[in-house]
């Protein structure tokens, strides 16, 4: 929160925050196409579906601390708190080399994105306009896909040509980087509002659960759960198709997300939020379809377009929904809400996508399909609530 009403978008402040982000998604993602063939070198192929779930459990579970801590300690701390997590998680890696001490450490990797978006959320809205929030989502959005694009295929080569604890602690620099700009970097918290105590460490259901953003986190949390399931599955159906590089899907989605964001923020800040979410989730549907009947690199790519179209629309929306919804003094753990959700959609599609595909291509049709049923619910929900909107409109 600033004491004068913020008029740009670009500032260095920004654009700082969205180098550090960068950094912080690439180093987490870069580790995701490799750690299934990790855990199976090491006994462990039936528990691919926790590389995942663990991760977000505990990066759902911490929500309501980043953002009881980022509304009383300030947003700057809880986003280098997340990056820590990073640097360290990356050189245990290689030590930890069992199934159960792998899978525990997962469980404590996923604090690094139970904070650091959180704060990272809140500080995008302390810094921008409100009335251009969405295009700045938007835009902010580019770095987090060029991270999440640039890292999976960065791994994967890194892996190839040199180990996988070479990767590993590759991904500890990339997150020590993040660290370093957000030592530079202003905090927004007003002093007076920065309260350090036992206190900001209790949690109550108020902390858990912010009422006023639940359309947005329910549709975040159906939609999601179509994420899980290509983080979990995509490696194994890269290799079905022949594919030596599990990376080459996820970059063709998060490019072709990174292109949609340029645009749909400013479309949503024009003509509303809950229609270009229809359009995400219409996409999404479609990715999903394709992605379960591909029997061809081809098709298996074209629902990699798709899930970009749908993930860079869905993603910078529903935050700026959220953030509409919310009032100053609450911001972080309306964000918070949103995310839990968030994690609550990827954990449980990750499960569930695993538990039903079982090892057995032949099941990657059902697993995809039943996330293509859940985006189906989710776009009649977005539809229903536009029309609420629009009656409400006329009643007025």
């Amino acid at each position: 929160m600033q004491n004068t009403a913020p008029t740009r978008i670009f500032t260095l402040p920004f654009w700082l925050l969205s180098l550090s982000s960068f950094l912080f998604f690439a180093s987490f993602n870069m580790l995701i196409p490799e750690l299934p063939r990790y855990l199976t070198s090491m006994g462990g192929a039936e528990y691919k579906g926790f590389i995942i779930s663990l991760f977000t459990l505990t990066a759902g579970l911490s929500r309501p601390f980043s953002g009881r801590l980022t509304d009383r300690v300030g947003r700057v701390p809880v986003m280098a708190f997340g990056s820590l997590v990073c640097f360290v998680c990356g050189f245990l890696y290689p030590i930890f080399t069992t199934v159960m001490p792998f899978l525990a450490l997962r469980l404590v990797h996923g604090f690094s994105t139970g904070f650091k978006p959180t704060g990272t959320a809140a500080y995008v809205a302390d810094i921008v306009p409100a009335h251009r929030r969405g295009e700045a989502l938007g835009i902010y959005g580019v770095s987090v896909s060029m991270g999440a694009a640039l890292g999976p295929a960065l791994g994967s080569w890194v892996a190839q040509h040199f180990s996988l604890n070479a990767l590993f602690y590759t991904s500890s620099f990339l997150a020590f980087l993040s660290i370093g700009i957000l030592a530079n970097m202003k905090e927004t918290l007003p002093r007076s509002s920065r309260r350090l105590s036992v206190d900001a460490f209790r949690i109550t259901w108020r902390d858990v659960f912010e009422p006023s953003v639940l359309a947005p986190s329910l549709v975040m949390l159906l939609t999601y759960f179509s994420f899980g399931a290509v983080l979990t599955l995509i490696p194994d159906f890269s290799a079905y198709l022949g594919l030596k590089n599990y990376g080459i899907y996820f970059l063709i989605y998060t490019l072709t997300s990174l292109v949609i964001r340029l645009v749909a923020g400013k479309l949503s800040d024009r003509h509303g939020r809950v229609g270009v979410v229809i359009v995400g989730c219409s996409m999404l549907i479609i990715a999903m379809l394709f992605t379960a009947y591909a029997t061809t690199t081809f098709l298996f790519f074209t629902g990699a377009v798709f899930f970009g179209f749908a993930t860079g629309i869905l993603s910078p929306i529903l935050t700026a929904w959220t953030v509409d919804l919310s009032y100053e003094h609450n911001r972080g753990r309306a964000m918070a809400t949103m995310y839990i959700a968030m994690e609550a959609g990827i954990g449980l599609g990750a499960y569930l996508s695993a538990e039903i595909y079982a090892n057995d291509a032949r099941n990657l049709p059902l697993a995809f399909g039943v996330n293509a049923a859940l985006a189906l619910v989710a776009l009649v929900y977005a539809v229903l609530i536009l029309r609420q909107n629009r009656t409400a409109n006329r009643a007025l």
